[in-house]
């Protein structure tokens, strides 16, 4: 099991539409997957057709009650794909874990006790506080959506830094598998001018395939389904099934023998 997590402490990214998008396209491709739901809004499972009937145990009760992942766990209509769902009792879930001793380690315990998964993709809140912490602990490794505009790089560099104080203190191992630009807007002098400063600061870190904007992407969670099922033609589930190819690429060899 290889466990990504979707980070960037600025809203407004595209980081829950990429989670979303990577777990399902992971899934078509025949990948036993999984979505963590970390963010107290719920984004990710309203997206994926969990509404809020289905959620009688959500990642709260796995964080905070020691819940089990097969309790939790909801099956969403995408074949392969399941779902770890939000409430918004996680948003007192910080206050309540700063009086656990294990308080930066209650995911990664949690989800090591179920890896009947191949990959899980954990859709973080728009924050650096002790929920994204958790989910840094848990992860291989950290994918970030970075939006194409001006101020980008700046909160870029505050989520390297929290990056570099996880690998000293909680998780040594964790690493970046790769930097997505997405609401990429080709008719817009400075998306160009942004995405070229990126790739010039990270190099290969960035991956080639860029997320347009796109409609169908902002359109699809309305209807509780992924973009790459609502319109798999569109340009937006095209690129996110790109990204997955290059994600694929980047993992260690001896991931991708699912």
């Amino acid at each position: 099991m290889i466990t990504i997590a979707v980070a960037n402490q600025k809203g407004g990214v595209g980081k829950t539409t990429t989670a979303i998008n990577m777990a399902t396209a992971m899934a078509a491709i025949g990948w036993k997957s999984l979505l963590i739901d970390l963010d107290p809004q719920g984004n990710a499972s309203t997206g994926l057709g969990i509404p809020s009937q289905r959620r009688d145990m959500s990642t709260y009760d796995l964080l905070i009650e020691g819940a089990s992942v097969e309790d939790c766990v909801v099956k969403s209509s995408i074949p392969g794909l399941d779902v770890l769902p939000a409430t918004q009792d996680l948003s007192g879930a910080e206050i309540q874990l700063a009086e656990m001793s294990n308080r930066n380690t209650r995911l990664r315990e949690a989800i090591s006790e179920a890896p009947r998964h191949e990959i899980v993709f954990i859709d973080c809140p728009p924050s650096l506080g002790l929920l994204t912490l958790n989910a840094l602990t848990a992860a291989d490794t950290l994918l970030v959506p970075l939006q194409c505009e001006f101020f980008a790089l700046e909160g870029l560099s505050q989520l390297l830094q929290t990056v570099e104080q996880v690998q000293g203190h909680l998780n040594p191992d964790l690493g970046i598998i790769g930097i997505a630009l997405t609401m990429f807007d080709r008719r817009n002098r400075l998306t160009d001018q942004v995405s070229d400063d990126v790739r010039e600061c990270l190099g290969p870190l960035v991956f080639d395939t860029v997320v347009p904007r796109n409609v169908r992407l902002s359109e699809a969670p309305s209807h509780g389904l992924p973009a790459l099922v609502y319109d798999q033609n569109c340009p937006g589930s095209r690129a996110y099934m790109s990204l997955a190819r290059e994600l694929i690429g980047r993992l260690p060899e001896k991931r991708k023998a699912a």
